[in-house]
């Protein structure tokens, strides 16, 4: 869409033929906005890998948008890996989100031959050299699995280095913490773009559980306003639209290169901030 900056959707495999045709007729929806691509999520340790396949497959040949596949290592041999890598190459798929991927319950750490990305991007490159545009993740507000925030820019550092070629972050409602997140990776010599990733506010029950579980903190002053609703859904949609395009206009105009929106397979509150925005379709 833009050679500037790049715009983009993610769905995650739908579990029944109802839930997949829902995303598929979101991603059609989405499709006429022209974004540069979709993406589609892995489950812990590849517990969707068939249905991911079969999703990315969908959405790049008859949706006919760009899709880039997550590919994690977590639970899945190096030759697991290099059929998935040759199936998406010989598709035509071009660009691979990379990423270690969640820990099923009781799995250990060392499970798999690769345990972290950085291993797995050096891994891609390896095999298929330069055909991959690879995706890896960034966490302004740190991973809440890393021993402390130094530690969480030592190893995005170590992924971007080992062969990424862009950045998707976790998303985030504190506008600071990604510019000094990426402020912190350009003195340590990374300078592949640092892309937002956006969550549209719908559910502020279910957006609080998740992001207590993630690490993404929302602010005190959203948090008490979507507590203050209560029950009425419209408010908190309309109020969640108004606070996410403001942070997304404050992005934008600081210089990100583009914004990554997370679905949950709707397409509705997505493209409200796309339209506040005035994002070009």
């Amino acid at each position: 869409m833009s050679q500037e900056r790049s715009f983009s959707f993610e769905f995650f495999p739908a579990k029944t033929e109802a839930g997949h045709e829902k995303l598929l007729d979101t991603a059609r929806q989405l499709a006429v906005y022209k974004p540069d691509f979709f993406s589609c999520t892995y489950g812990a340790g590849g517990s969707t890998r068939g249905r991911t396949v079969h999703t990315v497959l969908q959405l790049n040949e008859e949706v006919k948008v760009a899709t880039a596949p997550h590919l994690s290592c977590v639970g899945d041999s190096k030759a697991e890996l290099r059929e998935l890598l040759t199936l998406y190459k010989d598709a035509g798929i071009e660009r691979i989100v990379a990423l270690r991927g969640d820990l099923p319950s009781g799995m250990g750490l060392a499970s798999g031959e690769l345990r972290y990305a950085n291993e797995l991007v050096g891994f891609i490159r390896e095999e298929t050299g330069d055909h991959f545009h690879i995706e890896i993740a960034a966490y302004p507000e740190m991973h809440p699995q890393a021993r402390n925030f130094e530690a969480d820019i030592a190893n995005f550092v170590r992924k971007a280095k080992a062969g990424a070629s862009s950045a998707i972050t976790q998303y985030f409602f504190n506008v600071d913490s990604y510019f000094y997140f990426v402020e912190r990776v350009r003195k340590l010599g990374v300078d592949i773009p640092v892309v937002p990733g956006i969550m549209p506010i719908t559910n502020y029950s279910k957006l609080a559980r998740f992001s207590d579980a993630c690490g993404a903190e929302i602010p005190r002053w959203v948090r008490k306003q979507l507590e203050a609703y209560g029950d009425d859904s419209d408010s908190i949609r309309a109020y969640g639209e108004q606070v996410v395009s403001e942070m997304c206009e404050r992005l934008l105009q600081g210089g990100a290169p583009g914004l990554h929106f997370y679905t949950m397979n709707l397409a509705g509150p997505s493209l409200a901030i796309w339209n506040n925005l005035k994002l070009s379709g």
